[in-house]
């Protein structure tokens, strides 16, 4: 029997609305098409203008900030009754979760850090992963949030990513954490905190901006808010950040607290492109590779097979290239076992 060790907020429509009304709350001016999303996004005006003439006040700010040492690079891991109680639970009761949480890390913690440190973003917006999905590229919840970043359907086009009947790019490890971190970078440039951007990457920025003007004066700027408005948020919402606090602070010290190192392999390919229509089992027999291996660097090709009317890029294990490539070149056929 499977078990869902995920988050709960990870597993409901967290806005607590339709699927299509929260994708509405997606700001208008960070919508793009796929061809605008860059591949590492730096923190300069130049290389985020692509969010919108509205947002570009708030990303200069921000950019700003990464570059003199100010609080953008930093997640405030503050202590609090809701926190504590987060600590004490996820080291009873929740602590094989926590611990299945820390072993999935071992397998997609590095590339995301590495992406974080290249945008000057805190690492422990890690842990916000681990909430969501499990740090599982295949999670999807009941109202069809998909991938590590559990993203709606519409959300995930509105941040150009590609889902279609073969590839859905929710799943893709590395293109769904560009988008995610990208949004993210987007929120705290514009609310200022990245505690009221966590809140609204989970609740939904038009939810957080109602809260903020009912009862804080439409404030922004100051990590303080969140606590001073967290009565008001959705139920899950409240609790989304005391968990990414506890997850982090335990994180930080989790061998000392008796949790286990991972030991599972980093997620690490290498791409070759191949004919359209090819199929993941023919690779994995021409590679001496499990089949399984082909789809768990490729969770993003939803039928075990490259798009039937396009050259792509396929992701093989590490040092396998040259083999997938003069299989190719000899004339063997990748379209059918």
């Amino acid at each position: 029997m499977s078990v869902d060790l995920r988050e709960p907020s990870a597993c409901v429509d967290r806005s607590g609305q339709s699927g299509e009304d929260r994708q509405g709350e997606v700001p208008q001016a960070f919508r793009m098409n796929r061809a605008a999303v860059p591949l590492v996004v730096g923190l300069s005006v130049a290389t985020i203008a692509w969010l919108g003439d509205d947002a570009v006040h708030y990303v200069a700010v921000a950019a700003e900030e990464t570059h003199t040492g100010l609080s953008i690079r930093r997640l405030p891991l503050v202590v609090n009754p809701r926190v504590e109680h987060w600590m004490q639970e996820l080291q009873t009761a929740r602590r094989e979760e926590l611990q299945f949480h820390l072993d999935q890390s071992g397998v997609f913690g590095g590339m995301i850090r590495e992406k974080l440190r290249e945008r000057s973003m805190p690492p422990e917006l890690l842990y916000l992963a681990m909430i969501e999905s499990g740090l599982s590229p295949v999670a999807e919840s009941h109202v069809s949030a998909v991938g590590l970043w559990q993203f709606m359907d519409p959300t995930a086009r509105e941040l150009g990513l590609r889902v279609d009947d073969y590839v859905d790019e929710r799943r893709d490890p590395v293109r769904a954490t560009d988008a995610a971190l990208d949004y993210l970078f987007w929120l705290r440039a514009r609310y200022g905190s990245w505690y009221l951007a966590v809140a609204a990457y989970n609740a939904g920025p038009a939810r957080v901006e109602r809260v903020l003007e009912l009862y804080a004066d439409g404030r922004t700027g100051d990590e303080g808010i969140y606590w001073e408005v967290l009565r008001h948020l959705p139920r899950e919402t409240r609790e989304y950040v005391p968990r990414l606090i506890a997850t982090a602070l335990l994180a930080k010290d989790a061998e000392a607290l008796g949790f286990r190192h991972s030991n599972l392999p980093a997620y690490a390919y290498e791409e070759v492109y191949v004919p359209a229509g090819t199929r993941l089992a023919v690779v994995a027999r021409e590679l001496d590779v499990p089949a399984d291996v082909m789809r768990d660097l490729n969770p993003h090709l939803i039928r075990d097979m490259t798009p039937p009317r396009e050259m792509y890029a396929l992701r093989v294990p590490p040092g396998h290239v040259e083999t997938l490539v003069a299989s190719l070149g000899a004339g063997v056929s990748t379209r059918a076992d």
